[in-house]
């Protein structure tokens, strides 16, 4: 595999785990036709979003994987158990410290010295890898139910680096609530013409 592209793929994983999910721009096709029935196509380029783009790279790049993989595996046969042979191929670039239990800095979110402890692959970026994956399976042409980012085994894995990653370095991960709006009070409602206040 090509580590230039492997390095790049990595670092756009570490680099954030948000997905930007608007275009910049739209195509247009705009139809006009004239008195003698000519139809003229204007466009307008279109920029992929972030999101795409990163999503197109992954996609990329997980191709490659499985080019290079010994033997060579073809999508069709690629099951959830590649998925996670992938994931854990990825680990060597990591680039977050995940504390051992014997580590003296295990549960500390921000530890005082250096320690041997390895480098790992963020949750954040993981699970975020595995999302855009999911999609563009089914973007290329694969069909949900056969699509090995989302079988059962990637989930149990992803929910098993989390709680791992979450307790060696003291960090949460739970999902943020949502802010509800506070209940309105109901206002008293008038009472209906001809009714007496006064009994």
């Amino acid at each position: 595999m090509d580590s230039n592209n492997i390095q790049d793929f990595i670092d756009t994983c570490n680099s954030d785990n948000t997905c930007n999910l608007t275009n910049n721009s739209t195509i247009n096709l705009t139809a006009t036709s004239s008195s003698s029935a000519s139809t003229s196509i204007t466009t307008t380029p279109t920029t992929s979003s972030r999101y795409e783009n990163q999503k197109r790279r992954d996609w990329n790049t997980f191709g490659q994987y499985l080019k290079n993989h010994r033997p060579p595996l073809s999508l069709s046969r690629c099951s959830g158990a590649h998925v996670l042979e992938f994931l854990r191929y990825l680990d060597q670039f990591g680039k977050t410290k995940v504390h051992t239990p014997i580590c003296p800095f295990y549960g500390h979110p921000n530890p005082p010295a250096p320690c041997p402890c390895p480098l790992r692959q963020a949750w954040g970026s993981l699970d975020a890898l595995i999302g855009r994956l999911r999609a563009a399976f089914e973007e290329n042409g694969g069909k949900p139910e056969a699509n090995p980012f989302g079988a059962r085994a990637v989930r149990l894995y992803l929910r098993e680096v989390r709680d791992l990653q979450s307790k060696a370095r003291g960090i949460s991960y739970e999902k943020k609530k949502r802010k509800r709006p506070p209940p309105q009070q109901q206002q008293s409602l008038p009472p209906p013409p001809g009714a007496s206040a006064t009994h």
